[in-house]
């Protein structure tokens, strides 16, 4: 859009000797008005161009990393082999919310996001990340072609053993996500600590090599461990939600972070207790540090809110081993529970 005639002297920035005063001509001001309006009119135009229709790609990565990351996704698709796909380039997602949407963030056209109602395709291959709630997960088992049911990545916090060998899927791949995202399509928060500059994330089993992949899209770190490696750190994740949830609520503290620097005692007691009763119980025997890496994890989701919820994934395992083993553990429970913090009753 041309804003002055060409046969004009064009405008120039204010002190230059071509300067020529402001037009009054109202005829002269109205062209100029008018054409400014059309210029902003162009401009929201084109933008809207890019949202006004939507793709079913574009619904998935609307207001994520997929706005800021998208040239890195393309060469990093790029180098699994563009459009070709294969077992393990081609995922499933079960579950639309925060997490399930990040495992999307970098989808390839082969790749589905499954919601409620959706069914694994019995016919397909690769891994199934399932990221639900915990207390989906039965259904989620039940409605699964027996096929495919090996392929199923769980990726749930708390304790799953029970869950698991009850369903026959003790064998089948699990992660424990140290990721943080504060909302839907939220850029999210990677557990790499001062003391685990490495990350947290960690993974085992068969498709854990492709957790990885597509965490690392996402530019997330993951570490593939042994199941022998991966128990210990399973527990020390439990440890950490069941102690700082615990703390926070009991003490009525706001978040995480307050719960660390304001009870600092009581969680580093909390934790020592709950690392000598695991140990005995499932003779796991923990590195060096547990109190150390806890805290750093939680200096990085320092606002994450405090609540003890599914209780019978996480501080019932605890609970369950007796006040002997866990006074400490248990005794806040109790607080929390006389204090009508609890959404549950606790076990007899």
């Amino acid at each position: 859009v041309r804003l002055f005639k060409s046969s004009a002297q064009p405008p120039t920035l204010s002190g230059s000797p071509h300067q020529t005063p402001p037009s009054s001509d109202p005829f002269d001001l109205t062209m100029k008005l008018s054409l400014s309006i059309l210029c902003v009119a162009l401009a929201i135009s084109e933008t809207n161009a890019y949202t006004a229709f939507p793709t079913k790609r574009s619904f998935i990565t609307m207001g994520s990393k997929a706005a800021t990351k998208g040239t890195s996704r393309t060469a990093w698709f790029e180098g699994r082999g563009g459009a070709a796909t294969t077992a393990t380039s081609c995922v499933t997602v079960i579950g639309g919310g925060r997490i399930g949407n990040m495992l999307m963030d970098s989808a390839g056209p082969e790749d589905k996001l499954l919601k409620r109602g959706d069914v694994v395709d019995a016919n397909g291959a690769g891994p199934v990340f399932i990221a639900t709630r915990n207390d989906s997960l039965q259904a989620i088992v039940d409605e699964c072609p027996e096929g495919r049911r090996k392929d199923l990545v769980f990726l749930q916090n708390g304790y799953l053993d029970n869950f698991l060998e009850k369903n026959g899927l003790g064998e089948n791949t699990q992660s424990l996500l140290f990721v943080a995202v504060t909302s839907l399509g939220a850029d999210p928060i990677d557990g790499i600590t001062s003391v685990n500059p490495e990350g947290l994330t960690a993974a085992t089993g068969e498709h854990a090599e492709a957790l990885k992949e597509r965490l690392a899209s996402v530019d997330m770190k993951c570490n593939v461990l042994s199941p022998e490696e991966y128990r210990p750190a399973m527990f020390e994740k439990l440890i950490w939600i069941s102690t700082y949830m615990l703390v926070g609520a009991a003490k009525e503290c706001e978040s995480v972070g307050e719960a660390g620097s304001e009870h600092t005692d009581l969680v580093s007691s909390v934790i020592s207790e709950l690392v000598a009763a695991v140990s005995a119980k499932e003779g796991i025997e923990f590195k060096e540090g547990t109190i150390e890496r806890l805290a750093a994890y939680t200096d990085v989701v320092t606002n994450f809110p405090c609540a003890v919820k599914e209780f019978e994934w996480r501080n019932q395992y605890f609970f369950d081993l007796g006040d002997e083993a866990c006074p400490t553990h248990n005794g806040l429970l109790r607080e929390c529970e006389e204090k009508g913090f609890l959404s549950f009753e606790l076990p007899k």
